[in-house]
């Protein structure tokens, strides 16, 4: 008699399950945000994907908060270390570009990254690697530490901001009441409206690494007197 694929079977038939690790979280993680988005990236639907209870999550990983920033850093990994070629401005300018088209093939989590704060071994390197080439280009300390947390606030929120298409409606508003602008009340849109429309996205993420990278390497640090001593 054949067996029915209704009938039960026993814990001690099933395969045993590979052994919780954050590791293995963290890839499970990494699968559903590929397929369902970062809002399914949750402690429950993870256990389900793991066939566990979410209390075994809790060991690896203490909140979903803590699992965005964990998947965060994998993909950090994928941003790479600094080419082998060209200044250290146009490397520099080359990883924070790899790090903003990252984040924008993943919209969800471009916007989660502005309040992430990842701790992994992949952030740091990242960080590492940033810090090299403003030290290569003769950056003090001081400003290259500030200047790699306003580098990545920048390209976060760029990539948070062009993750998803603007509708067309929206940007047709725009134009017509930039075009529109009353030279009386607003000489200076007026005066340049069609330059504050214009670039490629690729064009003013380039101009705008540059513009920082260069405002870091000229602006001097300013502490408190307090914090002199």
């Amino acid at each position: 008699m054949t067996e029915s694929r209704d009938t039960p079977r026993s814990r001690r038939e099933r395969p045993a399950k590979p052994a919780l690790s954050r590791a293995s979280i963290v890839a499970a993680a990494l699968d559903v945000l590929n397929t369902e988005g970062l809002r399914k990236v949750t402690m429950r639907r993870l256990a389900e994907e793991l066939d566990t209870g979410p209390a075994s999550l809790y060991v690896y990983v203490r909140n979903t908060a803590e699992l965005h920033a964990a998947v965060l850093d994998e993909l950090l990994g994928t941003v790479g270390p600094a080419p082998a070629d060209g200044t250290w401005r146009e490397r520099l300018e080359r990883v924070l570009t790899a790090y903003t088209l990252m984040l924008m093939r993943h919209p969800e989590l471009a916007r989660s990254a502005l309040t992430a704060r990842p701790s992994g071994p992949h952030y740091l390197a990242l960080i590492e690697t940033l810090l090299g080439l403003l030290d290569e280009g003769g950056v003090p300390p001081a400003q290259a530490a500030w200047g790699v947390d306003l580098l990545l606030q920048h390209a976060t929120a760029d990539a948070a901001e062009h993750a998803e298409q603007t509708p067309a409606e929206e940007w047709d508003a725009l134009t017509r009441a930039l075009h529109g602008a009353d030279p009386a009340t607003h000489p200076h849109i007026a005066a340049t409206a069609g330059e504050l429309l214009s670039g490629h996205p690729e064009e003013r993420l380039s101009w705008a690494a540059q513009a920082l990278i260069t405002g870091i390497a000229q602006t001097a640090v300013s502490r408190r007197p307090e914090e002199q001593s």
